[in-house]
């Protein structure tokens, strides 16, 4: 399942870091993944799934408020956080990575937040990092789930050093040794150009209108090379999802706290499996894999209301 995280690692990780928040023996901490192919692909949502489909909605209400709460421990941690971040790291780990003081990437590490295509909304905290992301750019990922590479990465606010896979060993053991961070720095690479960047006024026109179905009428327009990308992934994705996400993020801003972005997240994420359309996603994604998910509604047609009633405090 490409490293992901199950409820028990959630918790485990959260002990840890509340143990050795106060422990003077402890000077930072590093959080790393075995394997090659993934930091860790997201939140175990198999176990979500098989609760839900026996209307069991308090399992995935009471994993995503821990998994949150871990979210806002990383976020707000006292000393420093470093993370090594290979291959995929996408939704739930980007909770337990992005969050951190020293966010480490390297030539294979792709970075995304994909939730709008199972029916949920970026969360994890990941929709403050979309919300400061500069010139409109969080939300081309947050409505596409498009993956980035290092220089992306590191240009959208994900990560901030860029050092090869095959150094980090030596980075791991140097770290270790000193209890200093400094090495990072020194150590870190120019990755390749950020595509991002060079679209970036694109991205501030193509989401201006802070509106779904005036996001596709420009796309459907424009002849940017994005444009297509982004049309083909938004007509896949989630119409109710994306809809509340454009909200959510218009909502934060670079100055919001982490627990304002977790709190937003968490009146969808909590009403998604009984209102939504998460156990559909799923279904399509991982149980029967068709890939052809049967939405609530069309990009055209989601109701003002529905957004509303996603948005009232839990």
């Amino acid at each position: 399942a490409l490293n992901a995280m199950t409820y028990d690692m959630c918790l485990a990780i959260e002990n840890a870091l509340i143990d050795w928040k106060n422990d003077p023996n402890v000077e930072l901490v590093i959080i790393d993944a075995l394997g090659e192919k993934a930091f860790c692909s997201g939140g175990d949502i198999s176990d979500l799934y098989e609760a839900g489909l026996s209307k069991n909605y308090s399992y995935g209400k009471k994993f995503w408020a821990d998994e949150y709460r871990l979210n806002a421990l990383i976020s707000n941690y006292p000393k420093p956080y470093i993370s090594f971040m290979q291959g995929y790291t996408m939704g739930g780990g980007v909770g337990i990575s992005c969050h951190g003081s020293h966010r480490i990437i390297c030539e294979t590490s792709k970075i995304a937040m994909p939730e709008c295509s199972i029916g949920l909304v970026p969360d994890v905290g990941g929709s403050l990092l979309l919300a400061k992301a500069p010139d409109s750019i969080g939300y081309f990922l947050g409505l596409t789930g498009a993956q980035m590479r290092a220089a992306d990465a590191i240009y959208a606010g994900f990560a901030d050093f860029y050092i090869p896979k095959d150094e980090w060993p030596y980075i791991i053991e140097k770290l270790e040794k000193t209890g200093g961070c400094s090495i990072l720095s020194e150590e870190s690479k120019n990755p390749e150009f950020s595509k991002l960047a060079e679209e970036k006024q694109f991205f501030k026109t193509a989401f201006a209108s802070k509106n779904l179905e005036k996001i596709v009428d420009f796309l459907t327009g424009s002849e940017n090379q994005f444009a297509k990308f982004t049309l083909n992934q938004i007509e896949k994705n989630c119409p109710l999802a994306m809809s509340y996400t454009i909200e959510m993020l218009s909502r934060l801003s670079p100055k919001s706290k982490i627990e304002d972005a977790l709190d937003l997240e968490y009146r969808f994420t909590s009403r998604a499996q009984e209102y939504g359309s998460f156990q559909e996603g799923i279904r399509a994604a991982i149980i029967d894999k068709d890939r052809n998910p049967k939405w609530k509604f069309e990009i055209s047609s989601v109701p003002n209301e529905i957004i509303d009633e996603f948005l009232k405090p839990v």
